[in-house]
């Protein structure tokens, strides 16, 4: 078994204008399709060819050291834009309902101040990396993670990721971060992000 390149569930344009149609062809059809062959060939004739790139993520540490820099990087790359991927959607503006956006309430006192918080993590990352939401504990919290690590790594799950890499922004936004991350919200599909939610909330 080999890890491949998901298909978008959208077309590389349907997330005009908030996201580009060429950055998503860049971003999905080179860059993330590089991280996943990087993979294949670091874990060729290993026995992580044949597991669950989440599994492998989450237990980092038994990956062999000969090749887990390589895996850490381009194992955690095609995880973080598989969940990427899928929590956004066209027409994916509005707010979380039922349990999570409750949740999301109890945790940071209402859904603008998480907003305003995530946009606050991935505004400060320095370098390139991720900001998300996640579960740890069974309580909601906002973390950032440098390159393509993952919160899952650290016992934290990922229900929401915004990538702050600049091939994810740096064509429409160039060095504008903050720009890009007050217009994502416009794509996120938050039933995606609820299910993941009602996924890990029992873990």
């Amino acid at each position: 078994m080999s890890f491949k390149l998901q298909e978008l569930k959208y077309p590389h344009n349907a997330l005009e204008p908030y996201i580009d149609e060429e950055t998503m062809k860049l971003h999905h059809g080179k860059h993330h399709q590089a991280y996943v062959d990087n993979l294949n060939k670091a874990v060729e004739g290993t026995k992580f060819a044949d597991q669950d790139i989440e599994e492998i993520v989450k237990n980092l540490k038994d990956v062999p050291e000969n090749i887990r820099a390589a895996v850490r990087n381009n194992g955690g790359g095609h995880y973080n834009h598989s969940i990427f991927w899928d929590i956004m959607a066209p027409g994916g503006r509005g707010k979380p309902q039922g349990e999570l956006a409750q949740k999301i309430d109890e945790a940071f006192g209402s859904f603008d101040k998480f907003k305003e918080e995530l946009e606050n993590a991935g505004k400060t990352q320095f370098g390139s990396g991720w900001a998300w939401l996640v579960l740890d504990g069974g309580k909601l919290a906002v973390v950032k993670t440098p390159n393509q690590d993952n919160p899952i790594t650290e016992g934290k799950y990922p229900l929401l990721g915004v990538d702050v890499w600049e091939h994810a922004y740096y064509l429409k936004y160039q060095n504008r971060r903050p720009e890009y991350l007050s217009t994502w919200w416009n794509t996120v599909n938050w039933d995606e992000v609820s299910k993941r939610y009602e996924h890990y909330k029992n873990k």
